[in-house]
């Protein structure tokens, strides 16, 4: 062999040497080194080029960055005997990636293992406490449950037996755990079956729960018939409230009227004081007069419509001679 053959040869291997025994860890990564399957010197956290030994060690990677955890959907009974589907997820991360290496071996495997720990919590604590907790956060104060039947109508036997179950269940509706604790409780329950593998749980949420289908349909009738009770209470608030206001519009009609009569009677009075007055003063001023005025008023209107023949002798007769009335 040739110098120039033999110079390119031992190139070449430095270069392989070189290759094997360098490599880099991302800034999302985290690595161990092994030899022969056992583990070599502290674990690499920190980003950057490393080394190791060509053909003998051997620098396996695990993710530092959070990893998700989405589980299957489960049907799980609650402490009040309610079959729902509870969708959970989580946030999880590798902080030793010794202990990670040593008792799972493979981030693929990782998975398994959580489902294993998560899933359990979860069922645990859902079962553990009434729907109501796993549903609410806090005792906010909810619609009321109104007592008349929806638009007047006769309730039926399913819809007075969700109230009545509605009117039951009352008084379990103070919420003394919540939706966030029991997340909490979960977590707190899986992570010490986890640090024996070198993950470290981050957090813990419920995504979604749903009713069973045997018994959703009765659920939503519930709600349905809850809504309906809702709406008649508002409907009957305006029912009231129309007639408080057609009973104010009454009493201003009748205050306003009753003020109009006053005033009418105020201004009749006066007119009939002034028409005796004027009365009394025409009778003041030439009273025969008067007298034979009202006097040929009274016959008029006892006479209107009749025929009568008076006697030459008669009062009416005298009375007229008296006034000296031409009798022709």
């Amino acid at each position: 062999m040739n110098m120039k053959g033999l110079i390119g040869a031992v190139l070449v291997a430095v270069l392989l040497l070189a290759y094997s025994a360098a490599f880099v860890v991302d800034e999302t990564e985290q690595a161990v080194i092994t030899q022969f399957g056992r583990l070599v010197g502290d674990p690499i956290v920190e980003p950057g080029l490393k080394f190791k030994v060509p053909f003998v060690q051997v620098a396996t990677f695990f993710p530092k960055n959070l990893q998700a955890w989405d589980g299957d959907p489960g049907q799980i009974p609650t402490l009040d005997k309610t079959y729902i589907y509870v969708d959970a997820f989580a946030r999880w991360r590798i902080v030793d990636p010794v202990k990670f290496f040593q008792s799972i071996g493979s981030f693929s495997l990782a998975k398994g293992r959580l489902d294993e720990i998560i899933d359990p919590a979860i069922r645990n604590l859902v079962t553990s406490n009434a729907l109501v907790e796993s549903v609410r956060w806090t005792n906010r104060e909810m619609d009321p449950w109104v007592e008349l039947d929806a638009f007047g109508e006769v309730e039926t036997i399913e819809e007075e037996r969700d109230r009545t179950a509605f009117a039951r269940d009352e008084r379990a509706r103070e919420i003394r755990v919540g939706r966030e604790k029991i997340t909490e409780q979960i977590l707190a329950q899986a992570q010490p079956r986890l640090d024996v593998f070198g993950i470290e749980l981050v957090d813990v949420k419920i995504k979604r729960i749903n009713y069973v289908e045997q018994v959703r349909e009765s659920v939503y009738k519930r709600m349905i018939a809850e809504r309906r009770q809702i709406a008649e209470k508002y409907r009957s608030e305006g029912v009231g409230e129309a007639r408080k206001i057609r009973g104010d519009k009454e009493r201003e009609l009748q205050l306003i009227e009753s003020e109009a009569y006053r005033t009418a009677q105020k201004i009749r009075g006066t007119a009939d004081a002034k028409v005796v007055r004027l009365l009394g003063d025409t009778y003041g001023v030439d009273p025969n007069f008067y007298t034979y005025q009202k006097t040929l008023e009274t016959y008029r209107e006892a006479l209107e419509g009749s025929s009568v023949v008076f006697s030459t002798d008669s009062d009416f007769m005298r009375f007229l001679n008296r006034q000296g009335v031409n009798q022709r």
